[in-house]
């Protein structure tokens, strides 16, 4: 694999919807609890990889979150604030993840799109690389 060529990858949508942005990649779940500041978009939990990387508008890519469920309150505000990722890339479904995008469909209208990838596929993802998710599920890795 070459910087230059575009990887495709086959995702199934949980939430549907277009996003284009940088990955920002981790194999370690997130807790948005504790871990997210939903003010600025950055990763505040200090024992986590991405510790001070800002995901806001953003193409975040982790396998699932973890801890509480208060995870979904904490994304809600990120969205409403304008200060959530673009796009969010699990390996496998992610309950949270799917509840808090339907809830900010339903209470503003606009949700990010939320894309379940096999954890082959979840492996296949550069950290910094340009990617684009479409409706279907499809990511594309530039």
């Amino acid at each position: 694999m070459t910087s230059s060529e575009t990887i495709v990858l086959a995702g199934r949508a949980l939430i549907p919807g277009e996003a284009s942005g940088s990955l920002l990649v981790s194999h370690e779940p997130l807790s948005f609890w504790g871990g997210y500041d939903s003010d600025t978009g950055e990763i505040i939990d200090r024992r986590h990889s991405l510790s001070g990387e800002n995901a806001a508008g953003r193409i975040l890519a982790i396998p699932g979150t973890r801890g509480s469920s208060t995870t979904t309150a904490v994304l809600l505000e990120a969205i409403r604030q304008g200060n959530a990722p673009a796009a969010l890339l699990t390996a496998g479904t992610d309950s949270f993840l799917t509840l808090t995008a339907i809830v900010a469909d339903e209470m503003y209208g606009e949700a990010p799109p939320v894309i379940a990838l096999t954890e082959a596929d979840f492996d296949k993802l550069v950290d910094g690389r340009q990617a684009r998710v479409t409706p279907d599920g499809t990511v594309f890795m530039e």
